[in-house]
């Protein structure tokens, strides 16, 4: 049985690659997407979506040990989804940036939909 294909005329086929991001960026946004795979980083993620914390807190909120959330937050700072800033002997973690805010956001929004 012969099978009809459709296929996108050549103009298509090269404005797609024109806009296609190069191949290391689509590895960097593999890798960053692969961070919320992580519902550990997603609960530190929301906790800072409400305010700033220090690891202690943050712990205790998520309930689980400081060790275990510094290396989250390791990871996520590597990722530049969060930022510290020291006051005292104490760190205090946030959100990087607004994107962050908004990528978090839009999810929740997506999944109660």
């Amino acid at each position: 049985m012969e099978q009809n294909y459709l296929f996108a005329s050549e103009e298509i086929v090269r404005k797609v690659n024109e806009t296609m991001p190069p191949e290391e960026e689509m590895q960097d946004l593999a890798e960053f997407y692969k961070v919320f795979g992580d519902p550990t980083r997603l609960k530190i993620l929301y906790v800072l979506l409400c305010a700033e914390m220090c690891v202690l807190d943050i712990a205790s909120l998520i309930g689980m040990s400081q060790s275990a959330v510094s290396h989250q937050l390791r990871v996520l700072k590597q990722m530049d989804l969060v930022k510290n800033k020291r006051v005292g002997k104490t760190i205090f973690y946030s959100l990087a940036d607004s994107h962050i805010v908004n990528i978090l956001s839009q999810g929740l929004d997506h999944i109660e939909e």
